[in-house]
């Protein structure tokens, strides 16, 4: 059963729920929470954040107490569940705003540019919006050739799917309505905005250029297992976009694999 820890006013109306999947994330959340209500307050924006915790046990649930004091915020601990996706959806299921934001814990996303992202949903620019650290102005710092390598593939196998310079951003606003009135979501992985963008039926996504830092403390989540999941997970959505012309390369690729096998070994 999920555990909850409730700010008292959490049930104060406000126009943005900002939600934060966490797993052993305690040595960035002060921080984090200074950072996102000196900008709300400095932009006049009522939100509240909650942080979805994948039971950590690392000191998260102790901390967020005593940040309750200064900060409308929230932790809801999953006992029975794992995964930033899913975590994701249960942070929606929790929160009070009309306008949903999605970040991570570790500072790798300014939370300065909430406004920005929140802006063009509020005032119906937008359906989907993404901070890009591809889009120009946007840059990804002290990032090592080989994961500026990876990443440049995984978004150029995600491109059929949209036209956004960064798809697979995990900093992104929406509205409520659109993640109610998704087709079924089926999640894999770490990619949730992807999902909600193609089964939102989002047709105007706008991108607001972000500087993209390393994470501030902590251990990187990512890992092999996370990298095929993404693979699988746009294996469904490409499945969801173009049932029948997935479902003949399916069939087809294989058949070209042993032709072009046949044709080596007996021309």
């Amino acid at each position: 059963m999920n555990q909850a820890v409730d700010h008292s006013s959490a049930t104060t109306p406000v126009q943005l729920s900002i939600i934060v999947p966490t797993y052993k994330e305690h040595d960035n959340l002060e921080l984090l929470c200074r950072r996102i209500f000196d900008t709300m307050r400095s932009s006049g924006i009522t939100a509240e954040l909650i942080l979805v915790d994948d039971h950590s046990q690392d000191g998260s649930v102790e901390l967020v107490e005593k940040l309750q004091a200064q900060y409308p915020v929230r932790m809801i601990v999953r006992t029975n569940e794992r995964g930033l996706s899913t975590a994701v959806l249960c942070g929606f299921d929790h929160a009070n705003g009309d306008i949903f934001l999605v970040m991570d814990a570790d500072l790798s996303h300014p939370p300065e540019r909430i406004p920005d992202l929140y802006k063009l949903i509020a005032e119906d620019q937008a359906d989907f919006v993404i901070g890009s650290r591809y889009l120009a102005g946007g840059q990804t710092k002290d990032w090592p050739f080989l994961r500026k390598l990876n990443s440049w593939g995984a978004t150029l196998l995600a491109r059929p799917l949209t036209s956004a310079t960064d798809p697979m951003a995990g900093f992104f606003c929406l509205r409520r309505i659109t993640w109610k009135n998704a087709d079924p979501l089926n999640p894999l992985g770490y990619k949730i905005g992807l999902e909600l963008m193609i089964k939102g039926r989002c047709q105007r996504v706008r991108e607001v250029a972000i500087v993209f830092e390393d994470r501030h403390a902590g251990k990187s989540k990512l890992s092999a297992r996370q990298q095929f999941l993404y693979l699988w997970h746009l294996h469904r959505l490409y499945r969801y976009r173009w049932p029948v012309l997935s479902i003949v390369l399916l069939y087809l690729f294989p058949i070209a694999i042993l032709a072009a096998l046949w044709w080596w070994l007996f021309q």
